[in-house]
């Protein structure tokens, strides 16, 4: 069976140091000859030689017809290397959803004929998907998958493939010297066994490496060479994929007339072969170098149809953590154009420049977010495939037996296995495909429109005269603060990211400090809120933050007489302006609960604990100095008596038959994941908090780990989890917990973590904390807040403050490491 490379183009984004990065992968024959008098193996023959030469839509229908004949012959071969390859020309043609599909349809075929080729071929087409799609560490790991199958069985261009991927990815990590490495590895290979393609890839990504680290002398030597070689095979996408990287050199080089003519060349090259997002970068490309030369008006041109292709590409992602990941990897596009509008609005005030920046800020933040929460109102699971249904309780069930299995082996001080750990991560990826076909099979999900973010007189609708929403949009330069009041608007620059996060960073670590926050929040102040100080008075603000904008409470702020923001402001926390609109229209429908509040405090954790020990152990009286957070993989976790004392405080402010306490071996899993607790109004969570900065799957909260028997139990409550709740008539989610607030910071999403959890379960609002809280503290800061919520009947966003308040009069908890950790997302009304 011969093997054809085919080169395939996958883009990475900067700014200013921009690089398209070359994959390499392979077009596949079956193991029947294309001399063969089959149909199927002449069709499948055809398809390669139309997929060669850049005809993907004619190479798919021959290769559909080719594996139908192989169906019909049961030739499980032809079958594997059709998919594969159908697989392969939907990359191409940007479907990124229907290539991951095929392949995961072909990679189980060539490991059960034992063919090892065909299934290291399936690993690197897999980690093309991810890596294209921003999912790198995935990436990784097919492509060490697939180099040590090539290593085993004497594949020297699949080792070389494999070899460059695994480069790129370093490249993409940031790790240059290692992706030289890989690089440097793969380019003699490539020349010894004769793959003219590969070794004009290796050099590409050997030039991006060199861009990468500012030699651009060397990086164009590079793509000089590289350039050539495409042009001589035929590689048509190689070929504008080197042009754009010469020009991204001319760019650096302050040559952008120079700049624009490669791009010129490179884009009718991406549109003659269908690569869009090939399209897009030269677009993109395009308007930079427009922009540097001031032509600001066809800068804005090229760049919206550059958006264009990339909201066009993202809606045919199904897989909504792919979509994310995707969406990530284009964030520049939206930078350049709000800063592009910016610069337009200085030139041209009151045309309304600076509005079309806001909106477009609103078009690049939390839309994924966005789109679960309508998800959530459609019910999509209502009318879907009930095998699929089926097939997702089975694993759900499958995972929680293997998480027990986890907890048990940890609590005996043993060693995980690594089969157990695989078998976990396996389900995972399960249960994520699971999630995935049920979009498909939905009748509900074919019917949502996408939700589009608001435009800015939709954005005023929402407010009322005593709000100010407060839009933070960062870039590297220059960054942008909106201010959206009921009848105006006004834009402002401020200060570069870089500024701005090294501030947080001494700001965080004078919380840990536990001292007055003044000399760190006034800079803060003078960047972030100095030119909307003598504007917002008392009113109520609405944060819309970004990066690392999110991970500090705007109350510890110094306001314009120097005191916390706290003093004068009412607080809320936003994903996006948008998301306010589509939380109110979701709750818009539901009914009243009939009772008020349920508790979950003071789970089992340990198997030494009393309770579950029967024998009598006394504290050593430093639960005051305990946290409530946990590291994901610690079996010991410390037990908060604090949240039995707070769970009962808040319970007696109810009458009995409106409160339901879940405390002890009750606060578990089962209890929560009970359809009845959607007749409760608030729920609370008083427990530890699992956080994972790269997974959020992962992050969670901590529940009874262990039964009365003394059996473990699943006590993990994780995102997916929190997803599969119902509290469709919800008010309030309350999670005294630490960290609840944090999770992976993802460009264009913000943080996700387990705060959407709750709000696509049915909540409008979440209480969540930014670092790890005193467990002590956070007991007295919780009742003092339920006494205003439950006895003084006030919104949650006021009882926060007022508990707030009431903690910074307190000498022992002045500090804002006490009261100011809990922020609350969402709608404040």
């Amino acid at each position: 069976m011969k093997k054809n490379h085919q080169i395939l183009l996958f883009l990475t984004l900067g700014l200013f140091s921009l690089t398209t990065k070359i994959e390499t992968g392979s077009a596949q024959s079956p193991s029947l000859t294309q001399t063969s008098n089959n149909q199927a193996d002449i069709l499948f023959g055809q398809a390669l030689e139309l997929y060669r030469h850049g005809d993907y839509n004619q190479a798919l229908l021959k290769f559909e017809q080719s594996l139908k004949l192989y169906q019909t012959q049961n030739n499980k071969l032809g079958q594997a290397d059709s998919l594969n390859n159908i697989g392969l020309v939907y990359y191409h043609l940007e479907e990124s959803q229907k290539a991951l599909d095929y392949y995961n349809q072909a990679l189980p075929i060539y490991k059960a004929l034992g063919d090892r080729s065909g299934e290291a071929r399936a690993l690197i087409s897999l980690g093309n998907i991810y890596n294209r799609l921003g999912e790198s560490q995935k990436a990784l790991d097919y492509y060490n998958q697939s180099l040590a199958i090539f290593k085993a069985v004497g594949d020297r261009s699949g080792e070389a493939d494999s070899l460059n991927n695994i480069g790129l990815v370093y490249n993409r990590l940031g790790e240059s010297q290692k992706a030289l490495d890989y690089h440097n590895q793969a380019l003699p290979i490539y020349k010894a066994v004769g793959d003219r393609s590969g070794e004009a890839g290796a050099l590409n990504n050997i030039g991006n490496i060199y861009n990468r680290l500012g030699e651009s002398k060397k990086a164009l030597d590079y793509y000089n060479q590289a350039l050539p070689i495409h042009k001589a095979v035929g590689d048509r996408s190689g070929e504008a994929g080197a042009l754009n990287n010469i020009g991204n050199i001319y760019n650096r080089l302050g040559e952008s007339k120079k700049a624009l003519d490669y791009y010129n060349q490179a884009l009718p090259i991406y549109k003659a072969v269908g690569d869009r997002s090939g399209e897009a970068f030269s677009l993109y490309n395009l308007a930079l170098s427009h922009y540097l030369q001031k032509n600001l008006e066809q800068a804005l041109s090229d760049i919206n149809s550059a958006i264009a292709i990339v909201e066009d590409l993202r809606i045919k992602i199904i897989n909504k953590d792919l979509r994310t990941s995707y969406f990530a990897t284009v964030q520049d596009y939206y930078q350049l154009k709000i800063k592009l509008l910016m610069e337009l609005d200085y030139k041209y005030p009151k045309q309304g420049y600076n509005i079309q920046a806001l909106e477009t800020s609103e078009s690049a933040r939390a839309r994924s977010l966005l789109e679960l929460l309508q998800e959530a109102k459609a019910n999509i699971k209502q009318g879907a495939d009930p095998q699929i249904l089926k097939s997702e309780k089975e694993i759900i069930l499958e995972l929680d037996e293997f998480e027990k299995l986890r907890i048990e082996t940890l609590s005996k001080n043993q060693a995980l296995p690594a089969s157990l750990t695989e078998k976990i991560d396996q389900l995972k990826q399960q249960y994520q495909e699971i999630q995935t076909q049920i979009r498909k099979s939905s009748p509900r999900y074919a019917s949502l429109t996408q939700p589009q973010p608001l435009k800015l007189a939709q954005i005023q609708q929402l407010l009322d005269p005593n709000s100010v929403i407060l839009e933070y949009a960062l870039a590297n330069e220059k960054s942008y603060l909106f201010m959206i009041t009921k009848d105006n608007f006004s834009s402002y620059q401020i200060d570069g990211q870089e500024k701005i996060e090294k501030l947080i960073q001494q700001y965080q670590r004078a919380i840990k400090m536990k001292v007055s926050l003044k000399q760190v929040a006034s800079p803060l102040r003078d960047i972030l809120l100095a030119p909307v100080l003598s504007q917002i008075g008392n009113k109520r603000l609405i944060i819309v933050a970004d990066g690392s904008l999110q991970t500090i409470p705007f109350s510890t702020i110094n306001n314009i007489n120097n005191e916390p923001l706290l003093q004068t402001n009412e607080l809320i926390n936003l994903p996006s302006a948008s998301t306010l609109a589509i939380l109110r229209d979701n709750k818009s429908t539901t009914k009243k609960p009939s009772k008020t509040l349920a508790i979950f405090a003071d789970p089992i954790f340990n198997p030494d604990d009393p309770r579950l020990t029967k024998v009598n152990k006394t504290n050593n009286n430093k639960a005051n100095e305990l946290t409530r957070a946990a590291a994901e993989n610690s079996i010991n976790f410390v037990r908060l008596t604090n949240t039995k004392t707070e769970a009962e405080n808040i319970s007696k402010l109810l009458p009995v038959n409106q409160e339901q306490l879940f405390i002890d071996f009750a606060a578990n899993k089962v209890n929560i994941s009970n359809s009845e607790l959607a007749n409760y109004r608030i729920l609370h969570l008083a427990t530890h908090g699992l956080f994972n900065t790269q997974d959020p799957s992962r992050s969670g909260l901590l529940l009874s780990r262990y039964n009365q028997q003394g059996e473990p139990e699943n006590g993990q409550l994780f995102l997916e989890d929190i997803f599969n709740l119902n509290l469709s008539n919800s008010e309030l989610v309350v999670l005294s917990a630490c960290q609840t607030g944090i999770g992976q910071q993802i460009k264009g999403e913000g943080i996700v973590g387990i705060s959407r959890g709750f709000m696509y379960a049915g909540s409008p609002r979440v209480v969540v904390s930014l670092w790890n809280v005193d467990d002590l503290a956070t007991s007295i800061l919780m009742s003092k807040f339920y006494q205003g919520l439950l006895q003084q009947g006030l919104t949650a966003a006021q009882s926060l403050r007022n508990a707030q308040l009431e903690m910074l009069k307190d000498p022992n908890y002045q500090a804002p490491y006490y009261w100011s950790p809990f922020i609350l997302i969402g709608d404040w009304n």
